[in-house]
């Protein structure tokens, strides 16, 4: 009997406010969005760096014919004995705890990668062999300790530059970053308006119910059995918020990353629906933590004895 009171109570307000009711189901769906988002986007951060840190590599090029702007480089093209020499220090007590592989690219060999990078430029066609340079590539143990690397063999003589991979990447993991922080921003700003709004619709159910509120206190019940109907009404909108963002985020994944991003970047691994499987129940918890919160402040003012 008590249940089926409470249910229909609930039901009354769900249809007595519907309008704020979807606009709390609605603004708990986009914050959720941007909440699920950015942690998809910290995932996909995680992912490529896995995945890119293990494959890069620190180039040292050494000095080519006619690069006289390099001090390193002022006797001229590199020769045997400094390429015996560089490969020595490579080796050495003091880099070897940091080293994992070392590969010699003869010039010939960078040729042949260069045309098959850059096979359509016309200006290619007048590239030679004796134009490219050779250089040594290194794969670090601990990608994070390029600095170590780089201050041994930098300023030697026929190196012309020491160049770090994971540099080239750093860019788009900042803007990747920034993206999460802004989606964080934008989820922040939707999550208060969510919570207001939650406590507007509970608040206005409140005080159309007041008739019902006073006989329900006359009779003795207690603070719990009142304020649930309102906690659960909360509640609902918040979970069909949640509901809508979780479908909204799989949608994108599976049709957006999946279907295009990932078809078109194979080399890349995004994040899948396994992912958005993952976050969905911390989505779900905050919803219900959301209306929780959001429901005992307002209920606290409004329906106490």
């Amino acid at each position: 009997m008590r249940l089926r009171f409470i249910l229909s109570q609930v039901g009354k307000g769900l249809t007595r406010n519907l309008a704020m009711t979807v606009s709390v189901t609605l603004v708990t769906f986009v914050s959720l969005v941007f909440v699920g988002a950015a942690a998809l986007i910290q995932t996909q951060i995680g992912n490529m760096k896995n995945d890119w840190y293990d494959r890069v590599e620190v180039s040292v090029f050494l000095c080519p014919p006619g690069e006289a702007a390099v001090t390193t480089c002022a006797a001229g093209e590199v020769t045997d004995q400094q390429i015996e020499q560089i490969e020595q220090v490579i080796h050495s007590e003091a880099l070897d705890p940091y080293v994992d592989q070392v590969w010699f690219e003869t010039k010939e060999q960078a040729f042949e990668a260069f045309q098959e990078q850059m096979p359509d430029a016309p200006w290619t066609q007048s590239l030679t062999v004796e134009q490219m340079q050779e250089s040594f590539r290194i794969k670090l143990v601990d990608p994070e300790q390029y600095e170590l690397v780089a201050d041994e063999l930098s300023g030697r003589q026929g190196v012309q530059e020491v160049v770090d991979q994971r540099a080239l990447l750093e860019p788009l993991f900042l803007v990747l970053n920034r993206a999460t922080l802004l989606s964080v921003g934008l989820a922040a700003v939707m999550t208060l308006t969510a919570v207001l709004l939650i406590t507007t619709t509970i608040r206005l159910s409140a005080m159309s119910r007041r008739r019902e509120t006073g006989i329900m206190r006359l009779v003795g019940a207690s603070n719990l059995f009142i304020q649930l109907p309102f906690m659960i009404e909360g509640a609902i909108a918040a979970l069909a918020g949640s509901a809508l963002a979780v479908l909204a985020l799989w949608a994108a994944v599976e049709y957006l990353v999946q279907d295009w991003l990932a078809a078109e970047f194979t080399w890349v691994q995004f994040v899948d629906t396994a992912d958005v499987l993952t976050v969905a129940p911390f989505l779900v918890g905050a919803a219900i933590v959301l209306a929780g919160i959001s429901s005992l402040v307002t209920l606290g003012r409004y329906t106490k004895v």
